[in-house]
């Protein structure tokens, strides 16, 4: 890759749809970097990724928590692909992640060689819960290098947002797998965006790199 890659022109260019996989078998050929976007269900997932696309229906938006049961996969022009990850942590009846969950995206996790980093996006308002500790259990264990993303910072004051922000990076720097910076986002309003398009365009030029 020649030439260094800019975050908001990378962003704006094209983004398409490209499969939306149930199992292994039906994920696309691995031939660009793989930035993944996961959390609990309605942490505002899709309203992100639309956002940092500037697309106001490229991820669907959905309103019944747990309802995206599929790896939607978007590819970025030539350059990389953004891989939306089912919801976890809304099935009652288990105090744990669900079954469902655990074994297609760890098996996602663990075998895609093309994935870059995944983005844990964690729900400002209410900070990390203990099923968003399960989660990071999984990345840990299947060694795979993660960044905590703030999600709807615009709902809260300054003052918590900030807490929010230092409580969340205190945790995640005693994980093993865990990038140790952490994402502040509104989707709402834009905040932190541009920071997160620089981040995963900096990660498409090291993979095209070699690196």
């Amino acid at each position: 890759m020649v030439g260094e890659i800019d975050g908001r022109r990378l962003f704006a260019g094209d983004c398409e749809f490209v499969a939306g996989a149930a199992t292994m078998d039906a994920m696309p050929t691995e031939s660009l970097p793989e930035i993944a976007f996961v959390g609990r269900s309605n942490v505002g997932k899709s309203s992100l990724i639309n956002a940092l696309t500037s697309r106001h229906a490229l991820a669907r938006v959905s309103h019944t928590p747990g309802a995206t049961k599929q790896i939607n996969f978007f590819r970025l022009g030539e350059t990389c692909m953004l891989v939306d990850l089912p919801g976890y942590g809304y099935a009652r009846a288990s105090r744990a992640l669900s079954e469902q969950w655990q074994s297609l995206i760890f098996a996602y996790l663990r075998r895609r060689a093309s994935l870059c980093r995944t983005m844990l996006l964690i729900d400002s308002r209410r900070g990390i819960m203990p099923v968003d500790r399960e989660a990071m259990d999984l990345l840990d264990q299947a060694a795979v290098s993660y960044a905590g993303v703030l999600t709807k910072i615009d709902e809260l004051t300054t003052a918590k947002a900030e807490f929010a922000r230092a409580a969340c990076a205190q945790e995640l720097s005693k994980r093993t797998a865990a990038y140790p910076e952490t994402f502040v986002t509104s989707a709402r309003k834009s905040d932190g965006l541009e920071a997160l398009r620089d981040h995963v365009a900096a990660l498409a030029q090291a993979w095209g790199n070699g690196l």
